[in-house]
Parts: structure tokens; sequence; C-alpha cells
């Protein structure tokens, strides 16, 4: 905003005023004196000129309004070419009312929601500008993963458990193999003469939550296939209950101590970053506010017709419902992730790139997964911790393969490139991988 001009119009505003202040005092004196007349007169033709003035400010008021509103749409809108994908969020709404055909839904929503989910990120950073470094871990720790909370959260809503917790592990799959093998592949090659290094504590203790997260995944899955439950049916689902509350504790903690206990330290990393790179907000902290709101309300449309279309695309794109949710699902929910841990590793910033891919997979399984055990509760929805063996044994031979990687605290391309195989793999096993039937379930808690 331009406040040069904006103190103009306050001055000139000002100066209306007084003149109106100097017509009542000539109002209160004799209305026969002739030089009284003349000062009137002349009152009065500065009135005028000042009420010209002031219809004049409310004009440039507006124009002033209109342009950043106009920079404001320019700065999120038109400045990333992937959103020239916006049009097809829209037009999977349009598509739906027309023909309800559910592959043609599910592929338009997945591309809509794609640059919305980039964008959400970036409002996000802009606000963390104004914000400071504890509340904007906050704000990316909360905003960072809303397209997949949100996702999950009308999955929920229509019943399709199966669903949320593959559409979550496939997050964590993701994060920690895809995007984290691209920024270690692009940033090897970039610096391929030497060994990018990165803080190797801030590693470990991320690899040791995302494994308590393996653990409280992993019980629950094998009570269930032991058969050892002391009430069948029940208590593997108070188990996962008590186990989200602790593992969102955890979570509680860990940022507690992130952001409290090393705040100076973090602080000073996230100054340090800004002076090199001369970064400052791009939009005031109300635009970004209000383009947060614009961006959430606008993924929450798309992703209940997202949600509806699943099941559909899957009969009509003869693809698995569990290839759809682990693979092709997340894949859009990390676009903001993606590019932006393999931006930080080109510029040889593997600690930030490192904070975006494990620190979302550590947001997703510490905090992403119990709150949607939670959610359920609440909606009398029996979502439970038991991921299945196949989806477990998944996750656990990840963060086991991961955790190796990042034991030394270097990084070159061909660790990447391991990464970025080992989730090809991941990728054809969903592919080929038929998800239990409600029906095999039912016949297997009658026996």
């Amino acid at each position: 905003m331009d406040y040069k001009s904006f103190d103009g119009i306050q001055s000139q505003l000002e100066m209306g005023s007084m003149e109106n202040g100097l017509m009542n005092e000539f109002d209160d004196e004799s209305l026969y004196s002739p030089e009284t007349e003349a000062q009137k007169t002349h009152s009065i033709q500065a009135v005028e000129q000042g009420s010209s003035s002031s219809g004049g400010s409310q004009d440039d008021t507006k124009k002033l309004m209109g342009n950043v509103v106009y920079r404001s749409i320019k700065t999120v809108v038109f400045s990333n070419k992937l959103n020239l994908l916006m049009p097809f969020g829209p037009l999977a709404i349009l598509v739906y009312k027309l023909t309800g055909h559910r592959g043609w839904v599910f592929f338009l929503s997945l591309l809509g929601i794609t640059p919305l989910a980039e964008r959400l990120g970036y409002a996000t950073e802009q606000l963390a500008f104004y914000t400071g470094a504890t509340v904007g871990g906050l704000l990316n720790a909360t905003f960072g993963n809303a397209t997949e909370l949100i996702i999950s959260i009308y999955a929920l809503k229509s019943g399709m458990m199966r669903v949320v917790q593959q559409s979550l592990l496939g997050s964590i799959l993701s994060n920690m193999l895809l995007v984290l093998g691209c920024a270690f592949f692009s940033g090897g090659l970039v610096f391929h003469g030497k060994e990018q290094l990165f803080n190797k504590a801030t590693a470990i203790v991320n690899s040791g939550l995302l494994l308590m997260a393996v653990m409280g995944l992993l019980f629950p899955a094998v009570l269930h296939y032991t058969h050892s439950e002391v009430h069948f049916g029940k208590s593997e689902l108070a188990l996962s209950r008590f186990s989200s509350c602790i593992m969102l504790v955890a979570y509680a903690a860990y940022l507690f101590f992130q952001l409290k206990s090393q705040k100076n330290q973090y602080e000073g990393s996230q100054n340090e970053e800004r002076s090199d790179d001369d970064e400052s907000p791009e939009i005031s902290k109300w635009e970004s506010i209000i383009w947060l709101s614009i961006m959430t309300a606008w993924i929450s449309i798309l992703s209940e017709y997202l949600v509806n279309a699943i099941e559909g695309a899957s009969i009509a794109l003869k693809i698995p419902i569990a290839f759809i949710s682990v693979i092709l699902l997340p894949i859009v929910g990390n676009a903001a992730e993606h590019a932006s841990a393999i931006m930080f590793a080109m510029k040889d910033k593997l600690d930030i790139s490192l904070g975006v891919a494990i620190g979302s997979s550590t947001q997703i399984a510490m905090f992403g997964i119990p709150f949607s055990v939670i959610v359920g509760w609440i909606m009398g929805r029996p979502m439970d911790l038991n991921f299945q063996l196949f989806e477990t044994a998944t996750l656990f031979i990840t963060v086991l393969v991961v955790a190796f990687m990042l034991q030394e605290g270097t990084s070159n391309y061909f660790k990447g490139l391991m990464l970025i195989l080992c989730y090809l793999i991941v990728a054809a096993s969903f592919f080929v991988h038929v998800d239990p039937s409600s029906s095999d379930d039912d016949s297997q808690l009658k026996t």
C-alpha cells in the first residue's frame, strides 16, 4: 500500500474539518458586519473546495483499495504457473452436475486441488513473517498438512475409514521417500563435487518420533491378528483411542521442545536464512489471513467431491482404491512440500529440506493420524490405529530405511536416487494390493 498517498488523503480530510470549524465560528458572529459577510463568503468557498477535495479523497481511497486487491490477486493467483490448474476445480463440479461421471470428477478435482495446496503453503509462509518463529512453526504444523486433514474429515463423515488410514499413511511414505529423495537427488546434482551436510541431531529426534508412531500402529494390528484381545472387537478400538491421546501429548511436548526450549537457536537460524535470501513478505498480514480462509474453504468444497468420487473412479479407471489413497491423493497434498524441499536443497539448505519432508511426516504420524482417531470418536465412527499388516509393515520398513540414510548427517544424489526407487517399489506394491473387503472382516469377526 502507498503510505504517502494515504497520508495525503488524511491531511486533506483534516483541512476539510478545519474549514468546517471556521464556518461555524463565523456563524456565531454578527450577521450585519460587512467584514464578517466577506469572511463568510470566503469560508463558504473554502468549504465547497474542501467538500470537493473530500469527495476526491473518497475516490482516491477506493482507487487505493482497488490497487491493493489487484496487487494481492496478481501476487497470489497469477505469480505461479501451477495456478493454471485452478480452473479444473470448478470444471469438476460442473462435470459432476451435468454427467456424474465419477472418474472425470475425481481426476479434475485432483488437478484443481493441487495448486490450492501449494498456495495454502505460500499463504502460511507469508503469515509466518508477521507472527514470529514460534507461532509460525505452529501455523506450519496446522496448515502444512491441511489438505490431507480436510480430505480425511470428509472421508470420515462418509464412513470411509480405510481411505483415511491409507491417505494419511501415503502422505508419510510420500514425504519420506519421494519428497526427501527428490531433494537429495536435486541437491546432489547441483553440488556434485561435495557431500551436503545437515543437522544430524534433529533428524534423529524426528526418526525417534516416527518409530513411536510405528509402535502406536503396530500394537493394535498385532492385537487384532493374534486374537489376543480381552474384549474382542472392543479392546483394539479402546487401545487405539488411548494411544492416540498419548501420541498427541508427545507431539505437543515435541513442539514445546522445538519452539520453546530451543527458541533462541530456532529463531537465530530462521533469521540467518532470511538475511541470506533477503526475503520479505509479499502480502500483508490480513491479506495472508484472508487468502488462507479462501484457500481452505475452496479445498474443503473440492475435497467433498473428490472423496465422493473415489470409489466410482476406482471402478471407472480400474485402479485399486488402495493405490488411489496411498499414492495419488498424497502427491496432490504434498505439492507444496515437494516444491519447497527441492528448492531449498538446490540452495544447499538441507536442514530446511529435511524439516519440510521429515517434519511433515512427523506431523502426519504424531498429529494427523491420532487427530483423525479422536475426530472419528467424536463423530461416532470406529476409526482405529489398525492399519492392517501390509500397510503397517510398509511404514515400519520405510522408517528404518530413512533412519539409516540419515544417520551419517550427509547427503548425495545416490541416496536420493535410492529413496526414489524405494518409493517406486512401494507404489507398485499398492497397485497390485487388494484391500480386504468388509465382508471378509465380518466373517473373520464371526469366527
